[in-house]
């Protein structure tokens, strides 16, 4: 794993930490908000820990790490919007893809021709503006299709 995986894994954890913990107090005025925060526990050592490693104050870590994260969790939104807005059949073909079938595999699988396949999976990577298949599954790659590996629906 590398040093960015590892470091985009501790932000999304501490996201969720930060979420629980920030949901349950008190909302500050608007014009404290941006300048208020207060860790406790496990959150607050992994936080240090963290700024330490980086030479950064845990203040700027923690607001760097919640822009981060509130930026990943918008485009998560939009790619799951983006996915339901997706016929079922375009949803079928983009999980096989994702599980590294070939179009031929898909084709045989779904009963319908190699033309057909390639057609949904243009539309799809329109739709998630993206140029390649590669592209898809790397955007989905948190995603689990393991219930379409044996069917053709979850």
């Amino acid at each position: 794993m590398s040093v960015w995986q590892e470091l985009v894994g501790k932000a999304r954890c501490l996201w969720r930490r930060l979420w629980r913990r920030l949901w349950r107090r008190p909302r500050p005025a608007p014009e404290q908000a941006s300048h208020i925060f207060h860790f406790e526990g496990q959150l607050a050592r992994s936080l240090r820990a963290l700024a330490q490693l980086e030479d950064r104050p845990e203040g700027e870590l923690a607001a760097d790490l919640l822009t981060f994260a509130l930026a990943e969790r918008q485009a998560a939104e939009a790619h799951l919007d983006t996915w339901r807005a997706l016929t079922a059949r375009q949803q079928q073909v983009a999980a096989l893809v994702c599980l590294n079938l070939t179009n031929r595999q898909i084709a045989a699988r779904l009963s319908i021709s190699p033309q057909t396949v390639k057609t949904h999976v243009q539309h799809i990577l329109a739709s998630f503006k993206l140029r390649r298949k590669s592209d898809l599954r790397l955007l989905l790659a948190d995603w689990d299709f393991s219930a379409w590996q044996g069917n053709t629906r979850p």
